[in-house]
């Protein structure tokens, strides 16, 4: 006999595709914390420079940091155009 588990819903019935799609940038070894800010202030809306250089910093000493979250449309231009600015990328979180 299988056991079923039904897993908790993140989002309301008829609301579409979910929840939060997250934008997640990695640590690597050639990209400075300036190419990074500047990158991220260029792309991600409401993103300052000074934030932009926060989120270095985190990614920097954590490993990662979710630059933005949201619907998925808006989630997977962003990644793209961080991506194609050479930034390292997660791949796309949500759900």
């Amino acid at each position: 006999m299988s056991l079923t588990v039904e897993k908790p819903r993140l989002a309301g019935p008829g609301s579409g595709i979910g929840g939060m799609w997250r934008v997640v940038v990695l640590n690597d070894d050639h990209n400075t914390f300036d190419h990074v800010a500047e990158t991220l202030a260029r792309h991600i809306p409401g993103i300052t420079l000074a934030e932009g250089y926060r989120f270095a910093d985190r990614i920097h000493r954590t490993g990662c940091a979710i630059v933005w979250s949201g619907e998925r449309e808006d989630a997977e231009s962003y990644w793209a155009s961080l991506d194609d600015a050479g930034l390292t990328m997660a791949p796309l979180e949500g759900g």
